[in-house]
């Protein structure tokens, strides 16, 4: 019956969107599919109203915040939401939820294109709204403790493996040194590139881009996310996800990296600049830059398809 149901739904992709590549077309069709199992649910959380709800998910860090956290928090929000579950120091993330387990020791990407129980499961043209809300990370982790005499400027970095490939999306040294110099005096440039034991990882091996001496020698003023983690863990914050909440909820201005380094810095407002290769992924293909990211918070996304472009929305609006 399900295959049944499948097949049906690639064929109203097919007429809703015969432009569109036929391999995009069956994540159209797996997003219709999650979103008409949520039917069975009407009575339980339309009209019932009772704490149910478990969410449960493993899967890549980027789908979690865009889909799996606005489900639990719209629950959150509807008196629905029993228990959530997740990888490990993902508390935080989860802050409203008063059952939360932190099950997993790593992350299994592919589980995301088997997880039919959220509305949204991943890439799409058409996101549906009518479960999902936006979680106030900005409000919530507002604090004093990271706070400087300039405004913060975040350099969320990524260098990675990607689609079993080398990295493709980052930002090297040479680019990092122009905005850096430009703007050091500015604003309180805060640099973020977790490294592999800081975060719980997939399939992507996080790679040495040798950055960090260099900036110390360089560029002294620029303050390393990896040394506020030293001196604040286990006083301050909790782990390193509890760290970029608090230090990203006092910025307005970020430049990320494609995936949950781009997805997590758009949930705080403000402008965020987002490196991403077009060749690559799917937000491109989606036009998600337009939708569901600035969804996330009301942010400004602009997407940048190379460095040259990250250094001119840079230029043009910080």
């Amino acid at each position: 019956m399900k295959r049944l149901v499948l097949r049906s739904l690639y064929v109203v992709a097919l007429v809703r969107y015969p432009k569109l590549r036929d391999d995009l077309r069956f994540f159209m069709r797996d997003n219709y599919f999650s979103r008409l199992a949520q039917t069975k649910f009407f009575f339980k959380d339309y009209l019932k109203k009772k704490k149910y709800k478990v969410i449960k998910y493993q899967g890549e860090f980027d789908q979690e915040l865009r889909y799996v956290l606005p489900f639990a928090y719209w629950h959150f929000l509807n008196g629905t939401l029993d228990k959530t579950i997740s990888s490990k120091d993902t508390k935080e993330l989860y802050f409203f939820s008063e059952n939360h387990e932190e099950r997993y020791q790593k992350r299994v990407w592919n589980e995301t294109y088997m997880h039919y129980d959220v509305p949204n499961m991943t890439h799409s043209l058409t996101f549906s709204y009518k479960k999902w809300a936006q979680v106030p990370y900005k409000a919530h982790f507002a604090n004093n403790i990271f706070k400087y005499e300039k405004p913060i400027l975040v350099i969320a970095n990524k260098y990675n493996i990607e689609w079993d490939q080398p990295p493709i999306n980052f930002l090297d040294i040479p680019t990092l040194d122009k905005i850096v110099s430009k703007y050091k005096d500015k604003y309180q440039i805060i640099y973020n590139r977790p490294l592999s034991n800081q975060i719980v990882l997939d399939n992507s091996e996080v790679l040495d881009l040798n950055e960090y001496p260099w900036f110390k020698e360089k560029h002294p003023e620029v303050i390393l996310m990896n040394d506020l983690y030293e001196k604040y863990k286990g006083s301050v914050v909790n782990n390193f996800n509890h760290l970029q909440l608090m230090v990203y909820a006092n910025s307005n201005r970020f430049v990320s990296i494609h995936g949950g380094t781009a997805i997590l810095a758009s949930y705080f407002g403000g402008t965020n600049i987002i490196l991403s290769d077009p060749n690559w992924g799917m937000e491109y293909p989606f036009k998600e830059y337009s939708t569901i990211m600035p969804r996330l918070s009301g942010a400004k996304i602009l997407h940048a398809k190379n460095k040259g472009e990250v250094l001119e929305h840079v230029f043009n609006n910080y």
